[in-house]
């Protein structure tokens, strides 16, 4: 079975944007606005000072916040990582096309 990656660092971009760190020395910058563009459990995640309130699990497979009524919201490290390697690589595809 494949290893799962492990966050080691994240910090803050943009609202909806954090820069994450994997223990194998992958960096990349992860886009939420569109899942938190979709309200529900997420809407927490709409205001800055909420978003800027993320913590890294201990063993580094998720990022996630409390929201005021106590409820967790989570993104797990191998979807982050997907996510982030999909946005790099359609970031080239829209760079390459304007080249």
């Amino acid at each position: 079975m494949k290893r799962l990656p492990r966050i080691t660092a994240a910090e803050y971009v943009i609202q909806g944007v954090l820069k994450i760190v994997w223990d194998d020395g992958y960096e990349g910058i992860v886009d939420l606005r569109p899942t938190i563009d979709r309200g529900k459990i997420f809407t927490y995640l709409q205001k800055s000072e909420n978003f800027r309130k993320f913590s890294i699990d201990e063993y580094g497979h998720s990022i996630g916040w409390v929201g005021d009524g106590g409820e967790e919201i989570d993104f797990d490290s191998y979807n982050l990582r997907m996510k982030s390697e999909n946005q790099a690589k359609l970031q080239k595809l829209v760079a390459n096309m304007h080249a």
